[in-house]
Parts: structure tokens; C-alpha cells; sequence
């Protein structure tokens, strides 16, 4: 069997513990259905979810997960969390409106896997906190844009316009320029890891259900390690999802093909120091500007992102020179809407590297598709890529994870909005 000593099997442990297999019930009728997912992201673990949910559960399957570091060790598990179905200018995104409704149901597939459905979330175990997002303007032109596209707003996701006291009564000493500020009411902040950690959890239950019942029995294994070329897995599953980010374009047969472009992002992490009593209120939202904040409890916050265009690195820790100048970008922007942001004090910083996707008719969308062609002639098996997510990971992941395993289990790309594969027919 591939790697057997190398699996992690999907029980409620800890993760990356060695415990025997979830589910081992051969079928006498048929080969067990087996996939391998390259990546434990937002997209790995989202397509893996839907995988397990839409096979026949009368059809044995295997999935196996492959991430040298595990789940959310990647650029998903640090980023900011901050989700809600806008552009930076306000204008609901290309299926904005169903990305943000099937990523809200998966956010409460994994709170339930966690035991915190309908639980009040808590500084030091939330996995959604549910307090909106404030969105201050910057300037003139950035103030009658947002105006303008506010007015037409997803109902399930509004846009408020309010005046700085109003502002002031959400998040106090806020400073609201132009005395206009957009609230979200309905926009939540994701702790990223819990999330990916849980949605885990959840994967895990459907595979113990499926193993107490007369259906099809499922598998599967997190495996911790990495693969350097697609050719590595051919003949063992019947389909390969590359959900890798930055990194699928480290592949050999994609190398150099994938219209990507990457940048590296750095995240801090700050503190309010034990003598400064005034907390940022437990009821207030975060914050989204030219930097953002994303609150994790009274006292402690994220902030970020830099924007390094260009970077191949792909390591999350960060020298104290590269967060340095990430504190001396982010501050001011930071200070501009909430100056209060001087009394809190720098503990560490991370980083990702996200794959930025082209820019097209419809914005910024993933690469999605079939990719055999890229890999060889008569290759057992199929490839699909799901990637260049870039910085709207957490929105995209839950909707197109559903059309990727709908795709994967009927073999049929034209189930893919035609959108998210024309990038395939670039430079041909």
C-alpha cells in the first residue's frame, strides 16, 4: 500500500498521531474509489469534505491527503480570516453571492465537528466570531466609490453606511475620515487553523459514520509528506486534485504554466500589554482598510498584509528585519483609523505565499480544470488543479470545492464553470 508508513489516519486524536486505520473493509465487487488530495488548505480540505459527501454511498473510497507539514501549514492557516463577498472597492465579486452562502455552511459544518455549533465564541476558542466588519473610507474618490457600490449590496451580506459617531459606538476612538464609515454587519473573521482543524473533524465523522453502516465504506489518511512530481502517484488513484497554492507551480509538469503569480504576505501579531486597561470590546468588529485588522480577543489582533510581488518564499517563519519592515508599512495605515493601535505591542509575525491568479472580464478568478495534457500522454488517471485563490481563499473554497468533487467523481470538466477554465487556453 503507498506510503503505509507514512499514513495519519483520520480519527479524533491528535493529528499527525500514528493510530490504526479509520475504516479497512475490502469490496469483494468492486475496487475502492481512490483519490489523492495534494494540499490541507482551504481548497484540500474543502474539496476533500465534498468528495466524501457526494460519492455514492453504496461505492468504497479511499482519499489520501498529502501536506509535509499537515493541516493549514500553508499560506490558508495564517491568513486573516476576514470574509465577506466584496472587492476592495465594494462591488460583490463574480458569484460572490453563492460563495458566501455555501462558505457560511461549511463554517458551521466544522463548529458543529468542533461541539461549538451555537455556542457564544470565546477569545481563546473561537472558529468564527461573529461581529461584522468596519470598513473606514480613505479618501474622496475611495469614499463616493464605496457610496455607490454599497447601494447594491447582497441582502445577506449588507453594507451600511454610517457617520463617525455611529462608528465610535462600534469601536471607540476609531477616526473616521470624511465621517463615513461601511459596516458589514453579517461579515464574519475566521480563525483560520481552528477552522481547517475542525472542517478535519468533520471529514473524520463521515468516514467513521460510513464504517457503522451497510454502505460503502470510506478511508482516509493525512499523509505528511511532500510530492515532488505528479508521475510519483501514477497508476494509484483514479484521480489527483492539486490543491498546493504557490507550490503547484513547483511541480515539474506545471512548472512555468500556470498563469500565477505569487507574493508573499506578512501577518502580525499583536498584544495589549498588561497595564493598559482599555480593551478593544468584546462587541466590535474588525477592521478593513489599506491595512486591515482581524480582532482574536480583547487583547489580542492581527494585522496585516504586506504585499511582496514576486517572492518564491514560501516559509512562514519571519527574521526580524522582514517583520520590522512589515511593522514600519502596516503602522501608519494601521494609526490612520485607529491610533489606539500604539498602545499594543508587537509578540511575532508570519507569512504566506499567496498564488495570485490573472486578472480577467469577471476579476481575479481561480484556476480550476482538468490539467492530463500538462502531465502526459496516456497517464493513468486524472489530474485537476484547483488554485490561484490567491487572497479570497476563504470565500472561494467552500462553492468551488463542491463543483471540483462533482467534477472529480463524474470525470466531467464541463460541470466547472467555463470562467475558472479558460485560463487553459491561454497561449495555445
Amino acid at each position: 500500500m503507498l506510503l503505509s508508513d507514512t499514513l495519519t489516519p483520520a480519527g479524533h486524536g491528535q493529528l499527525g498521531k500514528m493510530i490504526s486505520p479509520l475504516s479497512l473493509s475490502p469490496s469483494f465487487s468492486s475496487r475502492p474509489l481512490r483519490y489523492a488530495v495534494l494540499g490541507a488548505g482551504f481548497a484540500g480540505l474543502s474539496v476533500t469534505w465534498h468528495l466524501l459527501k457526494k460519492s455514492s454511498k453504496e461505492k468504497e473510497m479511499r482519499i489520501d491527503i498529502y501536506d509535509e507539514v499537515g493541516i493549514g501549514g500553508g499560506a490558508s492557516g495564517i491568513s486573516g480570516g476576514l470574509l465577506h463577498p466584496y472587492s476592495p472597492k465594494a462591488k460583490l465579486l463574480w458569484r460572490g453571492a453563492e460563495c458566501w452562502k455555501e462558505s457560511l455552511m461549511l463554517l458551521n459544518v466544522a463548529e458543529a465537528a468542533a461541539g461549538l455549533s451555537g455556542v457564544v465564541d470565546s477569545d481563546d476558542s473561537f472558529i468564527v466570531r461573529r461581529r461584522g466588519i468596519l470598513r473606514p473610507a480613505v479618501n474622496t474618490k475611495n469614499l463616493n466609490v464605496l457610496t455607490d457600490n454599497a447601494q447594491n449590496c447582497d441582502a445577506s451580506c449588507r453594507i451600511e453606511t454610517i457617520d463617525e459617531d455611529t462608528a465610535q459606538k462600534l469601536v471607540p476612538n476609531i477616526h473616521v475620515p470624511f465621517n463615513s464609515a461601511f459596516y458589514m454587519p453579517e461579515a464574519v473573521n475566521v480563525h483560520p487553523l481552528r477552522y481547517l482543524q475542525a472542517l478535519f473533524l468533520a471529514c473524520q465523522d463521515v468516514v467513521n459514520e460510513s464504517s457503522t453502516s451497510s454502505h460503502g465504506q470510506k478511508e482516509l489518511y493525512l499523509l505528511k509528506k511532500s510530492v515532488q512530481s505528479l508521475l510519483e502517484l501514477e497508476g494509484e488513484y483514479d484521480a489527483v486534485i492539486i490543491c498546493l497554492g504557490a507550490k503547484a507551480d513547483m511541480l515539474p509538469e506545471l512548472s512555468g504554466r500556470l498563469p500565477l503569480r505569487t507574493c508573499r504576505g506578512v501577518i502580525a501579531h499583536l498584544q495589549l500589554p498588561a497595564n493598559i486597561r482599555e480593551e478593544y470590546p468584546n462587541y466590535a468588529p474588525s477592521i478593513l482598510s489599506d491595512a486591515w485588522l482581524a480582532v482574536q480577543g480583547s487583547r489580542s489582533l492581527y494585522m496585516g498584509s504586506t504585499w511582496e510581488w514576486k517572492s518564491r518564499n514560501s516559509n512562514p517563519n519571519v527574521s526580524m528585519d522582514e517583520a520590522s519592515r512589515a511593522l514600519q508599512e502596516l503602522l501608519p495605515k494601521i494609526s490612520a483609523f485607529y491610533p489606539a493601535i500604539r498602545d499594543w505591542t508587537f509578540t511575532k509575525a508570519n507569512a504566506g505565499l499567496r498564488a495570485m491568479p490573472p486578472l480577467t472580464a469577471h476579476g481575479s478568478l481561480p484556476l480550476l480544470g482538468c490539467v492530463n495534457n500538462f502531465v502526459g500522454e496516456n497517464v493513468a488517471g486524472k489530474y485537476w488543479l484547483f488554485g490561484g485563490l490567491g487572497s479570497r481563499g476563504l470565500l472561494y473554497h467552500a462553492w468551488l470545492g463542491n463543483l471540483m468533487a462533482q467534477a472529480v467523481i463524474s470525470c466531467n470538466e464541463q460541470l466547472i464553470p467555463s470562467e475558472l477554465t479558460a485560463w487553459k487556453n491561454i497561449n495555445r
